[in-house]
C-alpha cells in the first residue's frame, strides 16, 4: 500500500528491515524531518496481535551521516554498549532498542551509506519550554540516564569526538585563531577576547579537576537539550533519552551545564541583543531539582560543588568556539549571516556574566536539592 511514496526507498528500507531481521509484511513508511544531520524513516510493518488481527509496529531507520560522525563503528559499539547495560540491568525501563543483523551488528554498512534501525516511541517532544513541570521532567530524565550508568565503567566506550569539553584546549585553539587571524577579525572583538581570558582559570576549573583526579569519570550524553527527551503524549512524563550519537567519557557537569546553558537562558543562543540574555533561576531550580532527584546519591562531593560552576565553565567554552570560529572565518558552525558566530558569541558571554553574578543562588540551589535528595536516597 504504497500510494506515491517513492518505490526505491520503500524497497531500499524493506532489504535494511530484513538485514536487521524485522518480521512481518511492510506495509509503509515516513521520512521524519528531525535533527539536522541523519536521514530518518518511521517505517511501518503488519503484524498479528495474537487474535488473528492486524497492527502496525513502528520502527525507525536513520542513515548516519558519517561526514558529521566520522567513526560510525565506534559510535553505535558505544550505543550498543550502553543501551543493552541498561536493558540488561532495568529490564522493565522504556530504553532505546537498536536493533541486530544475523551477525550482531547494531548497524549495517553498504554501498548506500551506514544505517540502523531502532524501536519507535510514540511520544511528542519540545524545542523549548516555560512549563517548569517539563524542565523538571527533562532533568529527572538525564538523571535517570545518569543514574541508570553509574555502574557502567565508562573507560569501556570509545572518545567519539575526542577532547569535546577540554576547556583548556578550547581556549588554546583560541589562542591559535587569535594569533592566525586570517580574516583580520581579531583587532574588533578584543573586548570578547579579553573577557574570556580574564575567567579562563575558573572556566577551566572542572578540566583541571578532572586531570588531577579530583572527579570521575562517567558515561555522558553530551547533548543533554529538552529535545532529547521523549514525553507521553497525554502526561508529559519523560518517557526516555534520545539522541546517544555523543555518548562516550566525560564528567557530570558536562551534561547538567549543557542542559542548564541551553534551557535556562532568558533568550535563544544567537539572539542579537545580549542584553537580554542571562540565566532564568526558575528553570535552573526546575531543571536541578529533577536531575538531582535520581543523581544525588550518586555523586561525589567534588561533582556536587562543581555542578553550578558547570553551567559557566560550558558558557564560556561554547564562547570560545563560537568566537574562534568567527575569526577563523566560520568555518564550523553554520551562519545565517555575517554576524552570527559572534552575536553567539556575545550572548554566551552575557549568559556567563549572569551566571556569575548569581553563582552564589545556583549553589544554594544545588546544595539544598543534593541534601534532600542524598537523605532520600
Amino acid at each position: 500500500m504504497m500510494h506515491n511514496q517513492n518505490m526505491e526507498t520503500a524497497r531500499r528500507l524493506q532489504q535494511i528491515g530484513r538485514a536487521f531481521c524485522i518480521e512481518g509484511p511492510f506495509f509503509s513508511y515516513d521520512e521524519i524531518k528531525m535533527g539536522n544531520v541523519n536521514h530518518t524513516y518511521k517505517v511501518n510493518y503488519i503484524r498479528d496481535d495474537g487474535s488473528g488481527m492486524a497492527r502496525i509496529k513502528s520502527y525507525l531507520v536513520q542513515r548516519v551521516n558519517t561526514y558529521a560522525f566520522q567513526h560510525p563503528i565506534e559510535l553505535m559499539q558505544n550505543i550498543d554498549r550502553v543501551t543493552e547495560f541498561i536493558r540488561r540491568s532495568y529490564p522493565d525501563t522504556p530504553c532505546l532498542h537498536f536493533h541486530h543483523t544475523a551477525d550482531r551488528k547494531n548497524y549495517l554498512m553498504d554501498e548506500d551509506g551506514f544505517w540502523r534501525l531502532s524501536n519507535y516511541v510514540p511520544s511528542v517532544t519540545f524545542d523549548s519550554c516555560d512549563d517548569p513541570a517539563v524542565i523538571r521532567s527533562a532533568g529527572e530524565a538525564f538523571g535517570d540516564f545518569q543514574l541508570m550508568l553509574s555502574g557502567f565503567d565508562a573507560e569501556q566506550l570509545y572518545y567519539t569526538i575526542p577532547d569535546f569539553h577540554n576547556t583548556r584546549k578550547r581556549y588554546a585553539q583560541l589562542r591559535e585563531a587569535i594569533e592566525a587571524d586570517p580574516c583580520g577579525r581579531a583587532a574588533s572583538v578584543k573586548e570578547e577576547i579579553d573577557w574570556l581570558f580574564s575567567v579562563e582559570d575558573t572556566a577551566c576549573t572542572l578540566t583541571d579537576m578532572e586531570e588531577r583526579g579530583e572527579l570521575p569519570l562517567r558515561v555522558t550524553h553530551n547533548d543533554t537539550k529538552i529535545n532529547n527527551v521523549l514525553f507521553d503524549v497525554e502526561t508529559h512524563e519523560p518517557l526516555v533519552v534520545i539522541d546517544l550519537d555523543t555518548v562516550m567519557p566525560g564528567l557530570i557537569g558536562h551534561d547538567f551545564g549543557d542542559a542548564i546553558r541551553f534551557a535556562a537562558n532568558f533568550v535563544e543562543e544567537d539572539c542579537p541583543d545580549p542584553a537580554k540574555a542571562g540565566l532564568d533561576l526558575n528553570v535552573f531550580w526546575a531543571f536541578a531539582e529533577g536531575f538531582l532527584s535520581k543523581t544525588a546519591p550518586t555523586l561525589t562531593a567534588n561533582e556536587t560543588d562543581t555542578l553550578a560552576l558547570s553551567s559557566f565553565s560550558l558558557a564560556c567554552e561554547l564562547s570560545t568556539r563560537f568566537l574562534a570560529d568567527y575569526i577563523m572565518g566560520d568555518k564550523y558552525f553554520k551562519i545565517k549571516h555575517p554576524q552570527h558566530n559572534i552575536e553567539r558569541t556575545r550572548c554566551q558571554i552575557a549568559l556567563a556574566k549572569d551566571m556569575l553574578r548569581k553563582m552564589d543562588a545556583m549553589n544554594a540551589i544545588v546544595k539544598e536539592c543534593a541534601a534532600r535528595y542524598k537523605a532520600k536516597g
